[in-house]
């Protein structure tokens, strides 16, 4: 079963545009330190546009965050690229002739709910900046 990437690839992209400077940077540099196509990143660029949380103007390679990385949430990020997608999911494809396959699903789903909850209240006390923290001090350890 393949998992979504698609938050930790819109971080990624964030990032890359704080660290950036104001610099150039067009879809193609951002894709190839994502080791991704520049089309994905122009994607994953416009569902971050679409959410507030950057801007650009096609044909000037300089997207830019609109607010400071301290503003921006891991959840923000989330909502923008997964939308209303919930991190655990339910397998549909159990017997519906078996009180189990029926029932444990339902039940399940009470769990995931509050396990959802959760994440998203965590994630909302996550910022861009904390990841921007956290990356330069592994580039000083590497030092």
């Amino acid at each position: 079963m393949k998992y979504s990437t698609k938050v930790s690839d819109a971080v990624h992209i964030m990032a890359y545009i704080a660290l950036s400077g104001g610099c150039p940077l067009p879809s193609g540099k951002i894709a190839e330190s994502i080791r991704t196509n520049p089309g994905y990143v122009r994607q994953m660029m416009s569902a971050l546009r679409k959410s507030g949380l950057l801007s650009s103007v096609k044909g000037h390679p300089r997207p830019a965050l609109t607010r400071e990385p301290s503003a921006i949430t891991l959840l923000d990020v989330y909502k923008a690229v997964e939308g209303g997608k919930p991190l655990l999911h339910l397998d549909t494809h159990t017997n519906p002739e078996c009180g189990v396959g029926v029932n444990i699903q339902l039940a399940l789903q009470d769990y995931f709910d509050q396990i959802q909850q959760k994440a998203e209240k965590e994630m909302e006390s996550i910022t861009l900046q904390d990841i921007l923290d956290n990356y330069q001090e592994r580039i000083r350890q590497l030092k």
